[in-house]
């Protein structure tokens, strides 16, 4: 029972970090003809409408005392630090090269996790975690040319990291109790005014103006990556454990560079197959290392039940 839970956050973290490895070729397509800021603010725009409209529809229960504020930490992380930095990364670097920095989030996301949900890893976890950190952001590196001097454009990028991994490990504990989608919904509707405020700004400043390819990115990355993505995300992470869920997201680097390939024609080599079959087995590990104690310990588990539960 508790292997199949487990098993079953894996499978709905990879769902989440597939609809995420999009975000960035993405990203870079759609800043070809829109403003970042319009891009970072307009997509939250979008997702916080169909949440509203979801949260409205299901009649959902308002979120009580400090969950509030919980949610203003998952809104500040992935609804408006991340989508932001990196938009406005993108404008200077390859989609490509913004992978290399991302690649740092399953190890952030992991961290993250275990200061708040208190998790307690193996060693052997830590390990594995930062080989695969260090195999994500060489496989990377390689593909775009190295990682080079630190950049304003890394600079956003690596402040992107640490939003989203703040935003994540909130969230996913928030998850267990108000659900997955809701969470996620809750959390763009508590944006939305800011985020609102903000796009009205970038459309003063600069109307938009892109080619249907380009809006067409634009609407991925408001009905995905900003909504529907992390419905499997949060549900993923909820089940948990949320350090060993995080590590799926070290197929993410070696997706998007491929998605960047295919569609923005950015180089691919040899090295795409070698590395990328190199992090995923390091993400393979970091799972097993994970599950082995959990199944060693049953009495441990079946202790506190409550915390595997998920509302949806």
């Amino acid at each position: 029972m508790v292997s199949s839970r487990s098993a079953a956050g894996l499978w709905w973290g990879l769902v989440g970090v597939a609809a995420f490895s999009f975000t960035v070729p993405f990203t870079k397509i759609a800043v070809a003809g829109l403003s970042p800021l319009f891009i970072g603010s307009g997509r939250a725009v979008v997702a916080a409408i169909l949440a509203a409209a979801a949260l409205a529809l299901t009649r959902q229960r308002l979120p009580r005392g400090s969950q509030w504020g919980r949610l203003a930490l998952v809104a500040g992380g992935v609804v408006v630090g991340f989508p932001l930095l990196t938009s406005f990364a993108l404008t200077a670097t390859p989609a490509s090269h913004g992978a290399v920095v991302i690649a740092l989030l399953p190890a952030a996301t992991a961290t993250a996790a275990v200061l708040r949900g208190r998790e307690r890893p193996p060693t052997a976890f830590w390990l594995i975690t930062g080989v695969g950190a260090l195999a994500a952001i060489g496989f990377a590196s390689m593909q775009s040319g190295g990682f080079g001097q630190l950049h304003r454009a890394d600079v956003l990028l690596l402040g992107a990291v640490v939003a989203a991994a703040i935003g994540y490990a909130e969230g996913g504990l928030l998850a267990r109790e108000l659900g997955a989608w809701q969470t996620v919904s809750w959390a763009l509707v508590l944006a939305s005014p800011l985020m609102v405020f903000l796009a009205a700004v970038s459309v003063a400043q600069q109307p938009p103006s892109a080619s249907p390819a380009q809006w067409a990115a634009f609407a991925y990355l408001g009905v995905i990556s900003m909504f529907l993505g992390f419905f499997a995300w949060y549900r993923g992470l909820a089940i948990g454990p949320m350090a060993q869920v995080s590590q799926i997201q070290l197929v993410q680097p070696v997706l998007s560079i491929c998605w960047a390939g295919l569609l923005l024609g950015e180089a691919l080599t040899w090295t795409t197959i070698v590395g990328g079959v190199a992090v995923i087995l390091c993400a393979g590990a970091a799972v097993r290392v994970r599950l082995r104690p959990a199944a060693a310990q049953p009495a441990e588990v079946t202790a506190t039940p409550s915390l595997q539960t998920v509302k949806d």
